[in-house]
């Protein structure tokens, strides 16, 4: 197995040791393969072909509507996975996976998802844990849409890029910087932009956040 696969395998599945026969059939198994920006991994309404690990690069995750318009659900760094629940169930995906830059990905096809399960000891449970942990969170999406004031849903928003590792290192006082975008913030809250625009004025009034080039200042945990 190679250094890149098996920090993608680290990275996902902590504290968990890969046997040396399914190490070795892994490094078989497993494909590589390079996305230019603006493909596709697959499309809304195709089934997954593998459960895919993100090496380099960006996939973007994203509901299309009839109509052609795009609402971003997640961004998936490197050392991520992404495509189980249609890989696993075999049905058509709900979401598009297209690559925001340049991005080569590993492919678990059937042999080696049927490695992991049946010869990695852990990794079953931990992969039952991740689908379990997207269920609440799309349940918790849901309730926004429908319960949370524009607030709630653009803190959910910024939640889900902290999870994506988009903070930078805290300046001196304890303030970390996040990297987004307007239209980033406002597809994953389900908000207009110009909502947006009200929302992180009347939080940076109120000391909660600062604007700055590219993304937001988040304060302290603990202020």
């Amino acid at each position: 197995m190679n250094d890149e696969l098996a920090a993608l395998l680290a990275a996902n599945f902590p504290g968990v040791r890969v046997p040396s026969v399914a190490s070795q059939a892994l490094a078989r198994q497993v494909v590589t393969r390079r996305l230019p920006r603006g493909a596709l991994a697959f499309a809304q309404g195709q089934c997954s072909p593998a459960l895919f690990g993100v090496i380099a690069g960006e996939i973007e995750i994203r509901f299309m509507s009839a109509d052609g318009q795009a609402s971003v659900l997640e961004h998936v760094p490197p050392g991520k996975l992404f495509g189980l629940a249609s890989f696993a169930s075999g049905l058509p995906s709900t979401y598009e996976a297209a690559a925001t830059r340049l991005t080569r990905l590993a492919l678990f096809g059937p042999s080696a998802y049927a490695t992991l399960i049946d010869e990695v000891p852990g990794v079953a449970r931990l992969l039952l844990r991740e689908l379990a942990l997207r269920h609440d969170g799309t349940l918790q999406w849901l309730a926004a849409a429908r319960h949370l004031s524009a607030i709630e849903r653009f803190s959910l928003g910024l939640s889900q890029l902290q999870r994506e590792g988009r903070l930078a290192d805290e300046d001196d006082a304890g303030w970390r910087f996040l990297r987004a975008t307007q239209a980033e913030l406002a597809a994953l809250a389900g908000l207009s932009r110009q909502t947006v625009n009200e929302v992180v004025a009347q939080l940076a009034q109120q000391g909660r956040l600062r604007t700055g080039y590219g993304g937001l200042w988040l304060p302290p945990p603990d202020a």
